[in-house]
């Protein structure tokens, strides 16, 4: 007797340490759960970082085309630079130096039909577009009157127009101005007589500017640009208006049209800015880049992008992968439980992995037949695998259907909130709220400490 009692309390010595480590078993799966998604975590990051690197191959792409095209153009002008003499004593010595002045117009009138069209790099598309801009307007002395110029000191038989353009390369004729009675041809460059160094200037008298007499003049442009075409409002009064044969135009910059209509076809807008509506006057003397960032930052216009929101979307839809892997990865858990079956730890790493290619597939698919069609054929593709290999495991239907029909309700519930903007945060919220909400409800049901 006394040998089978010793033998007897060393099984139960033995049993113990099983029994606590059975105890806990569940405990033990859940860490081993979490450390599988934190693992999952790394696969996820080389996904994002292969999202950016396409959306920056896109870009490259983009540059590419559109430097040997034209780049987005910014049209600053028609305004004029005169040069006064400045006489400056140093110990008794007088010095005569030159600066320069820059006279902007009373009126500036923009009227631009653009045509645009496609070029492909790759599987990247790029917009084009050539214009032909017409600008009048008129000069007059009234804004140096006003300043307290001597305008006898001027030197108005050696004024500069100046016309500044972002891509020289965009010009597609010879550019001349009508002003007053003349007819001046501009040449390349701005000779360090503009607020840009890129553009064009031509020489010309105008010392009909010593009376009250108004200037008036007319450019007529052919430009090429890419992407974007922007105006500074120079004038007085700036009047832009612009057609296009573009149906998804964005419009940007400082200032938004007054009047727009866009059709599936086309688009027409109407700018009016006056002088009031920006941080600096019509003459501007001793001009510093303060200044010229005042003029710069001005600008307004229109941009004809192509609309590739897909590395975007897929980047939103990446960052809630945490969130679809812990809850598919809960419901194969509470599923084990249930049905009294057990799943290797292995097989939550695979489905895991299913669940990151789905971000693969998505960008892939995205980028040939856009981000819509791509969310669906890569959610089915993923919910076909899943639910087949539960059902592979589990060999009960109604586990595999719940997951899949869970892995849908949750890719329904990423891609609304993808497209929501005023209210993702919101809908996010309450979807999140639901599901804890739903997670506790299960939990509870379930003894964590015995089988």
């Amino acid at each position: 007797m006394d040998g089978f009692n010793e033998k007897s309390n060393e099984e139960v010595e033995q049993q113990q340490p099983l029994g606590c480590l059975h105890r806990f078993s569940k405990t033990i799966k859940i860490v081993i759960i979490g450390g599988l998604i934190i693992l999952l975590m790394i696969p996820m990051f080389m996904i994002e970082d292969l999202i950016s690197e396409r959306g920056r191959t896109q870009e490259e792409a983009i540059n590419e085309v559109s430097e040997k095209w034209s780049l987005a153009q910014t049209v600053t002008g028609p305004y004029l630079n005169i040069q006064y003499p400045v006489v400056t004593e140093n110990k008794g010595e007088k010095k005569v130096s030159i600066k320069d002045l820059m006279l902007f117009p009373d009126e500036l009138s923009i009227n631009g039909q653009l045509k645009t069209e496609i070029l492909k790099r790759s599987i990247y598309e790029v917009n084009v577009y050539q214009s032909e801009l017409t600008l009048k307007g008129s000069f007059s002395s009234e804004e140096l009157r006003k300043s307290r110029i001597d305008i006898e000191q001027l030197q108005l038989d050696r004024a500069a127009i100046c016309l500044n353009l972002t891509d020289m390369r965009g010009i597609s004729e010879q550019i001349s101005i009508a002003l007053g009675d003349s007819v001046y041809i501009f040449e390349p460059g701005m000779d360090n007589r503009g607020l840009s160094s890129t553009g064009v200037h031509a020489i010309a008298n105008l010392s009909e500017l010593k009376t009250n007499k108004k200037l008036p003049y007319e450019i007529k442009i052919k430009l090429k640009g890419s992407q974007s075409l922007n105006f500074i409002p120079l004038g007085k009064t700036t009047r832009v208006d612009l057609k296009a044969n573009w149906s998804t135009p964005s419009f940007t910059g400082n200032y938004l049209p007054n009047n727009r209509n866009v059709t599936e076809k086309d688009f027409s807008a109407q700018w009016q800015v006056l002088n009031l509506n920006r941080n600096y006057s019509q003459v501007m003397m001793d001009y510093s880049g303060a200044n010229i960032k005042e003029v710069d930052n001005s600008s307004f216009g229109v941009n004809f992008k192509i609309p590739v929101e897909q590395y975007q979307q897929s980047m939103r839809s990446a960052k809630y992968a945490i969130l679809i892997i812990l809850l598919t990865f809960g419901v194969i858990f509470f599923t084990e439980i249930m049905n009294k079956t057990r799943i290797h730890a292995l097989q939550y790493l695979l489905v895991g992995l299913a669940l990151c290619l789905f971000y693969s597939l998505l960008l892939s698919f995205s980028e040939h037949i856009g981000f819509n069609p791509a969310y669906l054929i890569s959610a089915a593709l993923t919910i076909m695998l899943v639910g087949g290999y539960m059902f592979g495991i589990i060999k009960k239907k109604k586990p595999a259907l719940t997951m899949s029909g869970l892995l849908s309700i949750l890719y329904l519930y990423i891609f609304i909130l993808i497209q929501l903007e005023t209210f993702a945060l919101l809908a996010g919220s309450l979807g999140l709220f639901c599901i804890l909400a739903l997670v506790m409800y299960f939990s509870k049901k379930i003894d964590w400490f015995n089988e």
